[in-house]
């Protein structure tokens, strides 16, 4: 289930205690320890879904096959659409209603109903959100009749194995609910399905930590210094997806391969006017504003606090958020055909986000149309990321700026507009309470959005303190913050999802593609008549004036949206000259597209690399196997090493413990294999170059908790001395999101300070151990001391014993008991860990924050590797397990595959799925 989904920050577990203790010892029974003997075994695996034999569901129209193999994958065969549909709301009920239910929970709101007052918060702000108001708006109004069919024909398939059973027959761990408080199970509903969408477009959001971080920093650095850790997108370093391409402004549409007339030569589109609240353009109101901001520390602190409470479905999210996607066109592979490779990169979850199946129609006609099998979210219908028998596509995170801060001039009788008061929109919200009690909230909206801002007390008293010019308006009690977002408004890409399944060919993918408004992602294809292709979808905002990198005043109706970039001028590639197609979050395009997508691009490394190995392996007519492309899906290598590890073993080294963890790097190929001592000590040295350059100098709302630190006052200015004291500061951002996190924007900052030896980031202050450093090399002597005796004290005084993946562990976690709770209790629910290789923005990506340890925080949460036109010889791998049930044998049966970079059979046709089944169970009406 989605990672975080049910686990509160740490300051609202202690509520939570008493209840804990409670399902913890109902828990022990039930799997088996102390006293639960039988009746803990037989409860454990009355919930195992039924895999043979016969099943009646008075639903169907026609009987139904599910063949399972022996990873408890389903291949589904029906005659009808809709009883394909019903069957697969059965499957995925068996396997995963408890994840299903805690996710629906989530996205509506309404986790306390099942956990208590510990998630009031989480769920008033997800309630001012409104995902589950948003997705029945779209089911009523939006979606197509068709889409609402295939929705309804799921719920029936959920709601028939619901029926009948208790909710400890359904899932062990509403056996330990009922210990608490009195659970029911609701019927399954379309919009339950809808909405997780918009959990989906919640952490592929774009921007929005970023426009923050900014803002936050202003406290400690200058506008310069805040420039240097945003650099430009390296157009020189890594190309973007599309290497060439222009609209048409005649014929207001993309044209690729064309050349453009000329651009801002940015990296993002020249967008709208001026910019947001940096005061470097543009007139009056944007300096006031800018004035304004600069009071706003901590009260944009305490949003981004707000936000890490919110449930990190795929991951936290931030640089590491993202994916990879290549495609290869047949002249270039061994057989003949396209080669398609994808591993998005989202949180560890335990079960998998992902749901392995096939949905097959026994004959494909008009009436029966899909014959599809891929990845899917358990809960929703169709198949998200897969093949049918014509086309095959997968999806990278495009990282749109789809979201912007506006700060709102409130009173009690609304909001400023233009020097005008509009009224709020309202609406009241009940948060029912586990074991009784409710909570009764008022949402406000302004024009932009929600005001996110009334979700914390400290954020109704935005800008109390803010030094604000003449033209801002008085700040009275204080500024608030609302956001707008595109997946606030009603949208389509539940339609999108089955014309994908459907599509035939690059013509109809992209006619589906169009409907996929968010989130925003990049979307690769090919077909088995050889064609290769790229559509970059979405519902992505045009500015009048800002570009979205900071908050904006919501007083000024120039900065509010003017529409959104029309889908025909979007780019997109069809079969280019080069032959292949890399999407990894990098830039879309170059800096002459007329539109801004977003300055706030992942910053190449995985990209380049991809696409370099791929140069690599064609050069003189060389050709890519489908375990060629496996093996680039592994690829463990070190960018930044290669940039920083040469200067280090430069540098002259006088302690003999010190020296022997150096003499590691000798040598080194900059691999980061899972036994690798070298790359561990120099995973430890990047980490410490990092905090001492940079951590140290930023807010303590940017550094990870714990991280204490002797500063200046924020406001200070000359020598330290008896009235210029430092003081004690400690971070305060979640380990998982803190800064500098060590991702290829820090390659980007650091790539240019290393030539430049004397740069004011090598300096620091002498603390009571260390002296102060001056420039380059002094700071990284000190980064490798401080790295070795770190790795004594986690590793061991001998480095011979060191290795990369004892640092860097991989816990796949149960999400709603598995993050809390005594040992005993996360042994049973939990798995791991794994000692990993790879690591932050290599193309085995598995991440770790440098701000907060080494621990793996994303990971490739699926692997797949697709034989076009050959479909019985693609391959797969999940990251757990087809099952949600705890000690079921596919709860985690894939994860020892995947961790080696193993792949499975994936079959597809019938024969094939015939020769692999282990299991066929018959669903008949």
């Amino acid at each position: 289930m989605p990672s975080n989904t049910t686990a509160p920050p740490a300051k609202k577990k202690k509520g939570r205690r008493a209840r804990l203790i409670v399902l913890v010892l109902v828990l022990a029974l039930v799997a088996g320890i102390g006293y639960g003997g039988y009746w803990g075994v037989s409860t454990v695996r009355g919930s195992f879904p039924q895999t043979t034999g016969t099943i009646r569901l008075d639903a169907l129209s026609g009987q139904v096959e599910v063949k399972r193999d022996a990873y408890g994958v389903p291949q589904i065969y029906a005659d009808t659409e809709a009883d394909l549909f019903r069957a697969q709301g059965f499957v995925q009920a068996q396997d995963r209603f408890y994840e299903m239910d805690v996710r629906r929970h989530m996205t509506s709101g309404r986790l306390s109903e099942m956990f208590g007052k510990g998630q009031v918060d989480t769920d008033a702000f997800l309630r001012t959100l409104g995902w589950h108001r948003v997705a029945q708006q779209e089911y009523d109004k939006v979606l197509s009749p068709e889409t609402k069919k295939n929705l309804q024909a799921y719920a029936e398939g959920v709601n028939a194995y619901l029926k009948d059973r208790d909710p400890s027959d359904v899932s062990v761990e509403y056996a330990a609910l009922a210990f608490s408080h009195d659970y029911a199970i609701e019927p399954w509903t379309p919009v339950d399905s809808v909405a997780w969408l918009k959990a989906m477009a919640w952490d592929l959001r774009g921007n929005m930590q970023d426009e923050i971080d900014r803002s936050l920093m202003t406290s400690r650095l200058s506008p310069a210094q805040i420039k240097q850790l945003y650099p430009q997108y390296p157009y020189e370093l890594h190309q973007p997806i599309v290497d060439k391409g222009a609209v048409d402004e005649d014929k207001g549409e993309f044209e690729p391969g064309a050349d453009a007339d000329g651009g801002s030569g940015d990296g993002s589109g020249t967008g709208g006017s001026g910019t947001s609240l940096n005061g470097s353009t543009g007139g009056s109101a944007e300096g006031s504003a800018d004035d304004a901001l600069q009071g706003m520390r901590s009260q944009l602190g305490e949003l981004s606090e707000s936000l890490d409470g919110i449930p990190a479905l795929l991951g936290p999210n931030g640089n590491g958020i993202g994916s990879n996607s290549w495609v290869v066109s047949g002249r270039y592979t061994t057989s003949g055909k396209p080669l398609l490779a994808n591993d998005p990169h989202l949180a560890p979850q335990m079960p998998s986000l992902w749901y392995q199946m096939g949905l097959h129609c026994r004959s494909v006609s008009a009436t029966c149309r899909y014959d599809v099998a891929g990845y899917t979210f358990s809960g929703l219908p169709g198949v998200i990321i897969g093949h049918n028998d014509s086309i095959a596509w997968g999806f990278t995170n495009l990282g749109a700026d789809v979201t912007d801060l506006y700060l709102e001039k409130v009173s009690g009788e609304g909001y400023l507009v233009d020097g005008r008061t509009k009224p709020f929109t309202t609406r009241e919200e009940t948060i029912r309470i586990a074991g009784g009690g409710s909570r009764l909230i008022t949402v406000r909206a302004t024009e932009h959005g929600p005001l996110v801002s009334d979700r914390s007390s400290e954020l109704e008293r935005v800008g109390q303190k803010a030094p604000v010019g003449n033209a801002a308006p008085d700040r009275g009690s204080g500024y608030a913050v609302s956001l707008q977002w595109t997946a606030l408004q009603p949208g389509t890409s539940m339609d999108a999802v089955f014309e994908l399944n459907r599509a035939k060919d690059f013509k109809q993918f992209r006619a589906a593609a169009k409907k996929f408004e968010v989130p925003s992602q990049n979307l690769i294809y090919a077909d088995t008549e050889g064609t290769i292709g790229y559509q970059a979808p979405g519902r992505i905002p045009e500015r009048a004036k800002g570009d979205g990198t900071l908050p904006a005043p919501g007083w000024d109706s120039a900065y509010k949206w003017k529409g959104y970039i029309p889908y025909e001028e979007l780019p997109y590639e069809e079969n280019p000259d080069r032959g292949y197609i890399v999407t990894a979050n990098q830039a879309v395009v170059d800096g002459s597209y007329p539109h801004l997508l977003t300055r706030d691009w992942g910053y190449g490394s995985r990209s380049q690399r991809i696409n370099d190995l791929i140069e690599s392996k064609i050069k003189d007519g060389g050709k890519i196997s489908p375990d060629d492309m496996r093996t680039m899906q592994i690829d463990n290598r070190s960018e930044i090493a290669t940039l920083l590890n040469p200067l280090l073993l430069k540098i002259d080294i006088s302690d003999p413990y010190v020296r022997e963890a150096q003499k590691l790097l000798e040598g080194w190929d900059y691999t980061q294999e899972p036994d690798s001592a070298a790359a561990a000590y120099f995973n430890a040295v990047w980490r410490n170059v990092l905090k001492l350059a940079f951590g140290d100098k930023l807010p303590k709302e940017l550094r990870a908790e714990g991280d204490c630190i002797n500063v200046r006052p924020a406001d200070s200015t000359g020598p330290v001395d008896e009235q210029n004291r430092l003081v004690r500061e400690c971070g305060q951002r979640d380990a998982e999101s803190a800064q500098p996190d060590g991702g290829d924007r820090w390659y980007e900052v650091v790539r240019p300070l290393l030539k430049d030896v004397d740069n004011d980031w090598w300096k620091t202050e002498a603390n009571r151990t260390d002296q102060a450093t001056e420039n380059r090399d002094q700071l990284l002597a000190r980064a490798m001391e401080d790295a070795r005796w770190e790795l004594t004290a986690k590793l061991g005084k001998d480095v011979s014993t060191w290795s990369w993946g004892r640092l860097h562990q991989l816990t796949l976690k149960n999400q709603t008991l598995g993050t809390a709770g005594p040992g005993f209790v996360q042994a049973m629910l939990n798995r791991g860990p794994w000692n990993l290789g790879g690591g932050e923005a290599a193309v085995n990506a598995t991440g770790w924050n440098a701000a907060g340890g080494y621990e793996v925080v994303w990971v490739p949460s699926m692997r797949m590797v697709v034989n076009v036109g050959d479909w019985d010889r693609s391959r797969w791998i999940n990251l757990t397990g087809a099952s949600g049930h705890a000690y079921h044998s596919n709860y985690a049966d894939q994860t020892d595959k995947w961790a080696k970079g193993e792949l499975l059979d994936w079959s597809y046709g019938k024969a094939a799925v015939e020769a692999s089944t282990e299991d066929t169970l018959v669903l008949r009406p």
